[in-house]
């Protein structure tokens, strides 16, 4: 029997097409008479943060906008969020948009109650006080960050990503709302597709996955390997994307509790040495890690291809396995996912000056520790040379 794991989720989960008007309805169920959105620059240009914002006003509930949030939230984000919160004298922290303004959104609500430089948070379990309560409303299929206690933000001096995993940082509401996501760009759809494809692959292979995450982490898989192609050729395809954003937030639950493993580990510093986004740098490395974990967990990975689709019932483990890897190719084919060296400002001689402290920085993060097979550093370069 294995030992007692703990399993977070949000308190309350609102799914389907115009979830997000609820806003105003839950803050005042938590009684929140002031409200500060959370947002970044591109949701706030269209017009998504102030109907949020209006929302929350028909409520009782006076809300106004903070959205200066960045790709890749950093402690500088955090800090004017936690100003903007106090002079808002905020009850409630509303975090609309992807997985960056949601994980700042997170950081933003806990730093109220926890003051200090936010690296004393870094690692697991170490935010000493909740924060105010927080409404996650994502606006991409992808990140799984509004069902989720951690968040990811950037260290502005040492040039390293935080991730900071907590119980605290759980959003109280998460309200999934498919058509927020009906404007995405293809390629994020595809960068944010995948990546939710990673979460739950990841989640299901992780050293962590039990009983509680498995069927999340499967029904993700198969969601995505249903409908992603669908989404990314067809932008309006409603039920595709209604189907995206449940497995983003199943994805998020999966890996959450089950840990995430060398993908992230290796994402990360990709994001911190060239701001790779997030989403962009896990489908990236998806396929090169899954060929070299997948001799550790054969049996999992066989599982994974049945719930794609790809893998016939009379299929062997080890053809299930090569047909995992051949669809993975496939589908970062098919979606215009690019290699390594094709992503801009991504040069061969930075990126071969920048691979040992990468594999380092990857190793320190802890992820890989869960993967099906850890990896020495040495192996960390060569899955990202593969990936190159």
């Amino acid at each position: 029997m294995s030992e007692p794991q703990k399993f977070d989720l949000p308190g309350t989960i609102v799914t389907g097409g115009g979830a997000s008007a609820a806003a105003g309805e839950h803050a005042a169920r938590l009684g929140a008479d002031r409200a500060l959105v959370v947002t970044d620059p591109y949701i706030l240009s269209t017009g998504i943060a102030e109907r949020i914002r209006d929302h929350l006003r028909q409520e009782g509930v006076e809300a106004e906008i903070f959205s200066e949030v960045q790709s890749d939230p950093t402690d500088a984000n955090v800090a004017a969020g936690l100003l903007a919160l106090e002079e808002q004298e905020a009850r409630i922290v509303v975090a609309v948009g992807g997985g960056s303004a949601l994980d700042a959104g997170k950081m933003i609500a806990v730093a109220k109650n926890n003051p200090g430089p936010l690296s004393d948070f870094m690692g697991y379990h170490r935010i000493p006080h909740a924060g105010v309560p927080l409404i996650a409303i994502p606006t991409t299929a992808g990140t799984g960050s509004e069902a989720t206690r951690v968040t990811v933000i950037t260290d502005s001096a040492a040039h390293t990503k935080m991730m900071i995993l907590d119980g605290k940082l759980v959003p109280a509401v998460a309200l999934v709302d498919y058509e927020l996501t009906l404007t995405m760009p293809q390629s994020l759809t595809a960068h944010v597709g995948v990546d939710t494809l990673t979460h739950g692959i990841e989640a299901y292979v992780s050293a962590l996955s039990n009983p509680m995450t498995e069927p999340y982490a499967l029904s993700c898989i198969g969601l995505v390997g249903r409908n992603l192609r669908r989404a990314w050729a067809a932008p309006d395809d409603r039920e595709a994307r209604a189907a995206m954003a449940i497995a983003a937030c199943q994805g998020g639950i999966a890996f959450a509790n089950a840990s995430v493993c060398l993908v992230h580990g290796m994402s990360r510093p990709l994001g911190a040495v060239f701001g790779v986004p997030h989403g962009l740098s896990n489908a990236v490395l998806l396929p090169a890690v899954t060929a070299y974990s997948l001799a550790g967990a054969p049996e999992r990975y066989a599982t994974v291809a049945r719930a794609l689709g790809i893998a016939r019932p009379g299929d062997s483990v080890a053809d299930a396995g090569e047909r995992l890897l051949d669809e993975l190719a496939r589908l970062n084919q098919d979606l215009q996912v690019p290699r390594l060296r094709e992503l801009p400002g991504v040069e061969e001689a930075t990126f071969e000056a920048n691979l040992a402290k990468m594999a380092s920085d990857a190793l320190a993060s802890g992820s890989p520790a869960r993967n099906p097979i850890v990896p020495e550093a040495s192996e960390i370069e060569a899955i990202y040379r593969q990936a190159w």
